[in-house]
């Protein structure tokens, strides 16, 4: 700070060499005149009213707005028209220098600054008289007066436009020397102006000095005139710096800059030779103390103002102004006077109620020279733009935060673990290998659903804190995703690695005490290295992936990734893509099988059953390609293909005189699908089946998972008159019981307790019991699996009424269905409406 202030002030200092040259051409211009003139001092008791008059029109300045643009002017030239006519010439140059030098010790400008000022307004008027003296006696204020006059007060233009040009051209360069030469056409429009003003007076004075009673009253009538006209200027000036303060707010919130943008607009805003914005410290944002200066592009990390204010700002939250114009402790004012501080205002940033810190203008810089309790609001808005500004730009960096952090753990998320591992792998020496390490925490569920997931989430921040401290320090630790922890870091082998893992491990499997609970968590853990397992970051996570699936089969092992663990990845990821293109091509099929009722075999229906004969694997097994449709968002599309397959058959089936029941299986996920009921209400439309010859199998494990999702879609199937079935029942964990709040017509007993029926008493009793109850509560009971006589009369014997199995059929595709049909049904039932009967196979 100290080196730039004396590099101003040595850039400064050249002014010199304009104001020495200045002040020797008015003292040749003055000798000279004096030699010419014949009474070249007097009439000073003029003189003095003249002076008070250059002094006061000199210090305001009166600012227009033309065409969008400020032009400031001052009406120094109207009572030096009058005296170049009535007063002698070197009389003018002393009371128009005199007047200089009290309008710029008003105006409080520096040493240099000062004097320079002085020196142009003694050499114009200098030149002024000279010019006169060069031109006929000013006698009568007649055209030749005029034009004599204003080549007086244009010598005192020139003289002053060219300082300026000098002065610029001299500290700033050529350019700046340039940009102040346009300023010329307004400065001597508003001299002809003011001069024509002034002619106008020296007319009327000359006439009659009882003009001067109606001049008075005029200029009283413009000063009121003016006065509005100022007030309404100050308020468009300040309206149009306030939006372009909120426009600059705006575009640098987001680009680190605001602060820059903001300092340097509120002190031009406030006119004031300081702006300071402190922010304490918060979270772990530091503490920000930064000051616009006047003529100084960057910003300042020191203040002049005491620390004292903005602390009393900040505690109390409330405005405090130090200065002439504003009320406060006389000891404040003499702590600013040690700063050479005059006045300052600070204002507490507000967030909400909380004050999160302060921001503040020091000196104000204008020809007001002070500030004043209407500047108290108007820095207040500024104040509370910046506030909201500041609070957003703070809010913009901690959600880029968040975007990188998790929230529970406040570890790197994997984002930023990406980011961090596409670096590392970029960087790699000899004899050294990146290792990602994936933590898959076991048990996280159960622990969520016996004591809640508050429980749950202090077992992750545990497993994340003892990674945190067991890790090596140039390790980064993440957590991957709910229950998955990631591990980065360069080591010398694969087997360090791994034991690496193994120790990590051994220390998360350390007891957990929650309160007077302790729990005993384990981890399965996947480790994959650059370079021998992935080149990139994207290949690395998704086989430390693989790997930590294949070391779930054995709880808490540590398993290292092999090319074996991603063939049978990459056989899944083929399969769905030829899913999709088997869907597109209509390459599934769909085959039927029977059910029957068990005690006269009559045909009540059949299930619909998707098959997909893939060309290079051949045959895939149901819960494959529905598992993959599952996780590849293909499965509304597959349960569309079989339910309008078997609509159409049900359709021609009704139209031969033979309606028959449909049944088809519906995924867990299905139920969760809003839209779904109104599909199948949409598709019934459109086959004219009606809704009662269609059967939705859902599986127990769908229907009963432990919450109500399932319910409302459910409930407004049954609502459209289609039956309901819970297929694979006694497999899952619930009860018949669970059953009775449910809107379920049947229940399927699960193949593996009727296989068993013949020969295993549990799995008769387990088949005797779901098909009692099911009867009480009103469902009927469909046996699935029934390959045997045997089996067919226990079930008999227990009451079941309907039964499905290879003894009656093998699923079958519609062609053979039709020949089945023809073999199996005994003719004179499908010619009298009734269910068609099966013949008794020996």
């Amino acid at each position: 700070m100290a080196q730039r202030d004396r590099s101003r002030r040595r850039s400064a200092d050249r002014a010199w060499f304009i104001t020495g040259p200045l002040v020797l051409f008015a003292a040749v211009c003055s000798v000279v005149t004096g030699l010419v003139s014949d009474r070249p001092f007097g009439d000073w008791l003029l003189a003095g009213p003249l002076l008070v008059a250059m002094v006061g029109m000199g210090m305001p300045v009166l600012n227009f707005v033309v065409r969008r643009q400020s032009f400031g002017v001052t009406l120094t030239e109207i009572p030096l028209v009058l005296a170049l006519f009535l007063l002698p010439p070197l009389t003018v140059v002393v009371i128009y220098t005199v007047a200089s030098m009290l309008t710029q010790t008003r105006h409080r400008f520096a040493p240099v600054k000062f004097w320079f000022n002085v020196a142009k307004a003694a050499a114009g008027t200098s030149l002024a008289v000279l010019v006169l003296q060069a031109l006929p006696p000013l006698e009568k204020v007649e055209p030749g007066t005029w034009l004599g006059l204003f080549a007086a007060v244009t010598a005192v233009i020139l003289v002053s436009l060219a300082a300026v040009v000098g002065v610029h051209t001299l500290l700033q360069g050529w350019q700046a020397g340039r940009d102040a030469l346009r300023t010329a056409p307004p400065a001597l429009l508003t001299a002809a102006i003011n001069v024509s003003l002034g002619l106008i007076i020296l007319i009327a004075v000359t006439t009659t000095w009882w003009s001067v009673v109606l001049l008075a009253a005029l200029g009283a009538a413009l000063v009121l005139v003016y006065r509005s006209y100022s007030e309404f200027f100050r308020q468009h000036r300040t309206l149009a710096s306030m939006y372009d303060l909120t426009r600059a707010i705006a575009e640098r919130g987001q680009d680190g800059t605001l602060v820059d943008a903001l300092l340097g607009r509120v002190r031009a805003l406030m006119q004031a030779e300081y702006a300071t914005l402190w922010l304490p410290a918060q979270g772990r944002h530091p503490e920000v103390l930064l000051t616009a200066r006047v003529d100084d592009s960057g910003l300042l990390d020191v203040v002049p103002t005491p620390a004292s204010l903005r602390q009393r700002a900040s505690d109390e939250g409330r405005t405090i102004a130090v200065g002439r114009a504003f009320d406060e402790e006389s000891n404040e004012r003499q702590a600013l006077s040690h700063g050479k501080i005059k006045d300052v205002i600070v204002v507490p940033l507000r967030s909400g109620q909380a004050v999160i810190g302060t921001l503040e203008v020091a000196n104000r810089l204008s020809d007001v020279g002070h500030f004043t309790r209407g500047d108290i609001p108007i820095f207040e808005t500024v104040a509370a733009h910046a506030a909201v500004a500041l609070e957003n730009s703070r809010l913009v960096d901690r959600l880029r935060h968040d975007a990188y952090h998790d929230a529970l753990t406040k570890l790197p998320n994997r984002r930023r673990i990406t980011g961090a591992l596409e670096e590392s792998v970029k960087f790699r020496t000899d004899g050294e290998v990146v290792a990602l390490l994936l933590f898959d925490v076991d048990g996280l569920r159960q622990v969520n659903e016996a004591l809640g997931h508050a429980a749950g989430d202090k077992v992750l921040a545990e497993v994340a804190n003892r990674l945190r401290a067991n890790a090596p320090s140039s390790a980064l630790v993440g957590r991957a995703s709910g229950d998955e922890f990631l591990v980065t870091l360069r080591l010398e082998s694969a087997e360090a690695a791994l034991e690496l893992a193994a120790q990590l491990r051994d220390q998360i499997r350390d007891e957990m005490v929650f309160d007077a609970l302790t729990l005993d968590v384990n981890t399965a853990v996947g480790v994959a290295l650059h370079p021998d397992h992935g080149s990139d970051a994207a290949t690395l996570l998704l086989r430390v992936d693989l790997a930590a699936t294949a070391a779930k089969s054995v709880p808490g092992s540590v398993q290292l990734f092999n090319p074996g663990l991603e063939s049978r990845s990459l056989r899944r990821l083929g399969l769905a893509g030829d899913l999709r293109q088997a869907l597109d091509q209509d390459e599934l099929e769909v085959y039927f099988q029977p059910k029957v009722t068990l005690r006269d075999r009559r045909l009540v229906g059949v299930e619909c059953l998707a098959r997909w004969e893939h060309p290079a694997h051949g045959t895939v097994a149901p819960e494959d390609f529905v598992a993959v449709a599952e996780h590849t968002g293909q499965l509304s599309r597959l349960t569309e293909v079989v339910l309008r397959e078997g609509l159409r058959r049900s359709r021609d089936w009704a139209l031969a005189d033979q309606p028959l029941p449909i049944a088809v299986n519906l995924s867990a996920r299905t139920l969760i699908d809003q839209h779904f009921p109104d599909r199948v209400q949409e598709l019934l439309t459109e086959y004219k089946v009606p809704a009662q010859r269609l059967t939705l199998e859902i599986t127990e494990s769908g229907v009963l998972d432990g919450t109500d999702r399932p319910i409302p879609t459910l409930q407004r199937l049954r609502d459209l008159g289609v039956r309901l079935s819970v297929d694979d029942f006694g497999t899952g964990d619930s009860s018949l019981a669970h059953l009775r709040r449910l809107p379920v017509h049947e229940v399927k007993v699960d193949r593996s307790f009727v296989q068993g029926m013949a020969t295993d008493p549990g799995d008769l009793a387990i088949v005797n019991a779901v098909v009692t109850l099911s009867q009480q509560f009103g469902l009927a009971v469909v046996a699935e699996g029934v390959e045997s006589e045997l089996t067919l009369e226990l079930l008999q014997d227990i009451g079941c009424e309907i039964g499905q199995g290879f003894l009656f059929s093998r699923p079958l595709p519609y062609e053979r269905l039709a020949a089945w049909f023809g073999a199996q049904v005994e003719p004179e039932t499908a010619s009298n409406g009734e269910l068609p009967r099966l013949r008794v196979v020996p």
